[in-house]
């Protein structure tokens, strides 16, 4: 059975890794899709979300990341998965979700929507909330991957308290947010 994980994954969290390792158990074959959304303005472009997330998932065989832009069904249709995957936080988290699994039901009948319950040490954990973090200069290294940490603190021009800035050009792949003030 295959299962597609869609989101924007901007940056990917220690909470999406969790439900990917998770789906990993209860799917044969899990793939993270990486939406490519106009309406939002990400942190990191596509192809280094991709590269965050395949390196985040290498261990596990079962998973695949791709990108992909449209209906989500439809993608599903075009793998032939029958599950989307999708992790729950907190109560407003349900009643989004649970209208797209309706939204996506009258689109693709033959598609389940499985919600996988967030680990409680994750339940608050959002990207919006690891790059504000990131962004005021607090560490972001509980909350994402290592590799994927450190492309945060560089974008923002931070590092960890005891790190050393990499001096290699971090902007590559990365849409550079705008300083909101003069350091």
């Amino acid at each position: 059975m295959i299962a597609i994980y869609p989101g924007s994954f901007d940056p990917i969290t220690l909470g999406h890794l969790d439900i990917i390792e998770r789906g990993c158990k209860l799917f044969d074959r899990v793939i993270v899709a990486v939406s490519i959304n106009p309406n939002k303005t990400p942190l990191f472009d596509v192809e280094h979300r991709l590269e965050q997330i395949r390196h985040a998932t290498r261990h596990l065989s079962n998973s695949e990341v791709e990108r992909f832009d449209g209906l989500t069904v439809n993608y599903a249709r075009k793998h032939n998965a029958t599950v989307l995957l999708r992790g729950l936080r907190v109560l407003s988290d349900f009643e989004h979700e649970l209208q797209m699994a309706h939204t996506n039901k009258t689109l693709a009948a033959e598609i389940e929507t499985v919600f996988l319950a967030t680990s409680n040490h994750h339940s608050f954990l959002s990207s919006s909330v690891v790059k504000e973090i990131a962004r005021f200069g607090g560490s972001i290294d509980h909350l994402v991957p290592q590799h994927v940490a450190l492309d945060i603190y560089r974008c923002y021009a931070k590092t960890h308290p005891g790190s050393t800035p990499n001096t290699k050009d971090p902007t590559i792949g990365m849409n550079l947010p705008k300083p909101d003030r003069e350091p």
